[in-house]
């Protein structure tokens, strides 16, 4: 038996690892995908919206990437119950072939010059159907991962679904820099910005071919059949009226801070502190490497201080900091202290993403997971995360840009004040499965 042991040990851990980069693989594409409008929309805002100066132009973009996060909520609840009924693998096959669905259907769109109004509708539509499929994504993959992780490293495993989220949009970026090197700055904006709409819907279909094979979490084959047909909206706002509300607060918080630095941060280089849009780029792809980097320690870090201790650095030091950061990166004319500003914001808020998705499991129990984590992190998305640069972008054109400073670190402070009244979740955690 001794001898068994250690390869025991090895099996188990490859199942996890694999487990767990099966399970990220549709998360990555899924917001490869999502992430991509947001990149490639100085390119072709001017095809849906062709009146107006740039600040106008993205400002109509951005309403639509708003609009994108107001179908998050109901992608999470129908998904949501979906995953905790049927499970989590049906979950994230289910959300990847929408986003599939949707990501075609940006890249085959025509521009308004040639349908006319309908072409924003268009591109509405298909928001909206990647909206519903993000919706779903994050509660199936948060839940699946983390009942997939184990307890004694249970923030180190989780920490790769933020890992997954960044690196889509990493890849996003690198396909922008790619084209933007390898096509002129007309061709982007005829064409060029359509191709990687094209590679998110091929990626996706493979992804999915991927996840049909993966194995269902224990967590999820070990509950009774009673247990999951208890899922519902009605169970969760009236029996964890408290946890919900926690998980909206910490969202809201975390999103609004996350699109602040990262996809408004392409536009705030260029269109503040006066930086090429090639060059904004690659800053935000640069600062989105090390911040991907840093999530697994991060993750690591709260297996031994516990998940408050990091919620409360995160959400209190990026509070305080905010303002000066946003102040310096605006002022900012050389590349290099504009992108240790950029990583200095996005280092304080990895205290809240490298846990963000086993804090919000660790809530609620089996048969209420999938939904309890999607539902309110989707709704703070909306409210928060998904009007961010058009808030942002609002402040800029009326002379007020400070008014976006403000407005983050008020969303962090009282998420700071919601951490320091909850229990640690890693030690009353109800996700016991190992």
């Amino acid at each position: 038996m001794q001898a068994n042991q250690p390869s025991e040990r090895v099996r188990a851990v490859r199942s996890r690892l694999g487990a767990i980069l099966g399970g990220s693989a549709g998360n990555l594409i899924e917001w490869y995908d999502w992430f991509a409008y947001a990149a490639f929309s100085l390119y072709f805002a001017k095809t849906f919206f062709p009146k107006g100066d740039q600040t106008a132009q993205l400002l109509q973009t951005a309403a639509i990437f708003a609009v994108g996060f107001l179908a998050r909520p109901v992608g999470a609840w129908i998904l949501g119950l979906y995953a905790d009924r049927k499970g989590r693998r049906a979950g994230l096959t289910v959300s990847v072939a929408m986003m599939c669905l949707g990501s075609l259907m940006v890249a085959l769109m025509p521009g308004y010059g040639r349908i006319g109004v309908v072409a924003p509708i268009g591109l509405t539509v298909a928001r909206l159907v990647q909206g519903l499929s993000i919706g779903g994504e994050y509660g199936a993959s948060a839940t699946y991962m983390s009942e997939m992780a184990g307890q004694a490293r249970r923030g180190f495993w989780s920490s790769f679904q933020f890992v997954t989220i960044i690196a889509g949009q990493v890849a996003a970026l690198g396909v922008l820099i790619v084209l933007q090197r390898w096509l002129t700055p007309a061709q982007l904006d005829a064409f060029g910005w359509r191709i990687p709409f094209v590679i998110g819907a091929m990626l996706a279909v493979v992804v999915f071919w991927i996840q049909t094979g993966l194995e269902e979490t224990g967590a999820f084959r070990l509950q009774t059949p009673g247990d999951a047909a208890r899922s519902g909206l009605w169970r969760l706002v009236s029996g964890h009226t408290k946890e919900t509300a926690m998980i909206f607060t910490f969202t809201a918080g975390g999103s609004l801070a996350f699109y602040c630095f990262t996809t408004y941060m392409q536009k705030f280089l260029t269109n503040t502190a006066h930086f090429s849009r090639g060059a904004a780029t690659e800053i935000n792809a640069v600062s989105l490497i090390i911040f991907l980097a840093i999530q697994p320690l991060f993750g690591w870090l709260s297996d031994k201080v516990g998940r408050r201790a990091m919620l409360m650095a995160g959400f209190g030091l990026g509070a305080l900091t905010t303002w000066p950061l946003m102040s310096a990166i605006g002022a900012a004319r050389d590349a290099g202290a504009a992108l240790a500003l950029v990583c200095a914001a996005l280092v304080i808020l990895t205290g809240y993403t490298s846990v963000n998705a086993v804090v919000k499991a660790e809530l609620f129990p089996t048969g209420l997971r999938a939904l309890g984590v999607a539902l309110p992190y989707a709704a703070a998305n909306a409210v928060f995360g998904g009007t961010a640069e058009y808030i942002a972008l609002s402040f800029k054109q009326a002379g007020h840009e400070s008014g976006i400073y403000v407005y983050v670190s008020l969303v962090l402070a009282i998420a700071c004040v919601v951490a320091m009244r909850m229990r640690d979740t890693q030690k009353a955690s109800l996700l016991k499965e190992d």
